[in-house]
Parts: structure tokens; sequence; C-alpha cells
């Protein structure tokens, strides 16, 4: 993707809104906005959709929204999305933040504003257009960078109340568990068997740090020319919780048959750069100080249950027609869960 073309498209008519009254509160608030706003909406985006403005002075501006419908309970909270960003700015790379509406009146669901950055978005995890020595430093800073994350002081940064210190995995399991509930369509037996062994499961490690919940390649952007990152993106799962969460769900891309969702089939991890998922997550805990990570299994099982969870929540949105993805309608949560049963049980 080039640095000055986003990929963009007309809105489309599910996601439309009172333009005029966008632009209107929009003026009040933030100096650069001019006489004319220009929107258009970015490709992707099953859960939040997400909007490029484009001022008359040249100036650029996303806005996150939630969708349209009636919603899952405690999704799509992009005032968490603008709260957490907001308190991280200068700390973790992250857009800066402008301004949000909690107001549904005027467009119809909460939002926010934030600026626009120009960098480089790798959608193909084998980064097939870079070199090796290219793609080691991508993959270091991903890690990096989620180190980072992982060691700043949440409570000092005003983020103390941001979600409860302590029990993750149980509230986690607990949530995941209710959202797939109440957006099953089908009887998936995986799904059911995960729901009641994977509580028996979690690891006593109880440590504490602000958790992403969606951390991996294709949520971060790196500089236009330098293999740095310049923002973290998609905090709608964002929380104070187990930062052994985020590595784990980051390491799925070594476990993923999902092009387009980010996946490393067919990589030769001697020749292209890219580490191994060993050497990830070695070098993970070698920044972060810690030791040999207990049952990694649990955690890729438990990574995997809630991206199974979230695919039946999407599917259940494109039933309804509130998803940006038109016209589609598969659910990927039966084989999201059958791969998660057969880590957690040793037979992957």
């Amino acid at each position: 993707m080039s640095v000055s073309d986003p990929p963009v498209r007309e809105v489309v008519p599910a996601h439309r809104f009172d333009e005029a009254g966008l632009h209107t509160w929009l003026r009040a608030r933030v100096p650069e906005v001019g006489h004319r706003l220009e929107v258009r909406q970015f490709q992707g985006g099953a859960s939040n959709p997400t909007f490029l403005l484009t001022t008359d002075g040249g100036h650029r501006f996303v806005l996150r929204k939630k969708p349209p419908g009636q919603l899952l309970s405690s999704a799509h909270q992009v005032d968490r999305e603008y709260r957490v960003m907001k308190a991280l700015h200068g700390l973790v790379p992250v857009p800066k933040m402008r301004a949000l509406c909690e107001d549904p009146d005027v467009i119809g669901t909460a939002f926010y504003v934030m600026d626009y950055l120009e960098g480089r978005i790798f959608r193909d995890a084998t980064l097939p257009d870079l070199s090796p020595s290219d793609r080691s430093e991508i993959y270091d800073d991903l890690n990096a960078t989620l180190v980072k994350l992982h060691q700043v002081n949440f409570e000092a940064v005003g983020l103390g109340d941001y979600g409860r210190p302590g029990g993750y995995f149980e509230r986690q399991v607990a949530r995941w568990t209710r959202q797939y509930r109440d957006a099953e369509s089908e009887s998936i037996p995986a799904m059911d068997a995960l729901i009641e062994r994977l509580p028996a499961r979690i690891p006593a490690d109880q440590s504490v740090s602000i958790a992403h919940g969606d951390y991996r390649l294709e949520n971060v952007m790196y500089h236009p020319t330098e293999n740095r990152i310049i923002a973290v993106l998609d905090w709608e799962l964002s929380t104070i919780g187990h930062p052994l969460a985020d590595i784990a769900y980051n390491c799925f891309l070594w476990r993923s048959h999902s092009p387009g969702w980010g996946s490393l089939d067919g990589v030769n991890f001697k020749t292209s750069g890219i580490p191994t998922e060993a050497e990830y997550v070695a070098r993970y805990c070698e920044r972060t100080g810690r030791g040999e990570i207990e049952d990694w299994p649990f955690l890729m099982a438990f990574s995997i249950f809630r991206l199974a969870s979230i695919s039946q929540g999407v599917y259940r949105r494109v039933l309804a027609g509130n998803s940006a993805r038109e016209g589609e309608a598969i659910n990927g949560c039966r084989p999201l869960a059958e791969q998660a049963l057969a880590i957690l049980e040793g037979r992957e």
C-alpha cells in the first residue's frame, strides 16, 4: 500500500451517517477542520467501522465509531479505545487523540476522532517484498513495542480503574463464553468442550499489565521508510489484564492458516529473517526478565478461543446486515475452536 494512498472507499450503506452533523460538531472542537469535510470508509474493519476525514485545508483525521444495530454487551467500546490511547501518548506509539463524542444524537453512535498518520501496515505477514534484514527488524520492533506496553505503570498514567487486576483469565473465559452464547447460531462441540475445560487449566501466574487484546502485525503501523512502529491501533479489547495473554495471541500468527487474518504458512524461518515462534517468545522473555512460561498450550488455546467467539459475533452481524463485509456469510468459529481444542489436548 502506498503511504499516501490509504485503502478507502465510499461509505457502505449500512454505515452511512449524518456527515453534516459530524462536520458541525467537529468544527467546534478541532481547529483544523474547515468549511468542507469529505468522509470515506477504510476497507475492512469488521468490528468498529473506521473512516478517513479530509478537510478543505488538506488535514486528515480518522474516525472510529460503533457499528449500527443491536450490539453485544461490553463490545464496541470506542470510549475505552480513546481513553487508553490518550493516556499512553508519549509512552507507546499511538496516534494523537482529538475528540470523543458519546452522544448518539450526533451521528447515531458514539465515536472518536484522532490524527491520521502516514505509514505502512503489513497485511501479508510473510513480508514478501522486504529483505531478510528488514523482516527481522519489523518483527523485532513488534516484539519490543509489546514489551514497552507491558512495562507501562498503568496506575501512574491514570488507568488504575481501566480494568480489574488479577483474575484476568477467569473473567475473560466467562466473558467470551457469554459473547459466544449470545451470538450462537449452531452447535459447535469444540466450543462446548473449551468452555468446560479452559477454567481448569488457568495458570497460577497472576501478572498484571495493560493488555492490548488484539496485538498483531496488522494492527500496528510502521514508519514509511524505517522499520519502527509509529502507531499501535485497534485498542477495542484492551484492559488491565495479563501480559502473557497478549504474547500468546500475538504468536497465533505462527499457528494461523488464514491469510486474511495473518499467516506464516510456507515461511522458511532459516532464511527469511522472520523468527520462529519459540525465538519470538524467547526474545519477549529476555526483554521482560521472565523465565519459563507455564502451560503455553493453555495460553494459545485461550487466545484462539477468544478469536472463535469474536468470529461468531462477526458472523451474526453479517447475517443481520450490520457488517461492512457485505455478502460474506462464513462462520470461522468452528475451525478456530477445533484448533484451540487440539492445542489444549496436545494434538497440535
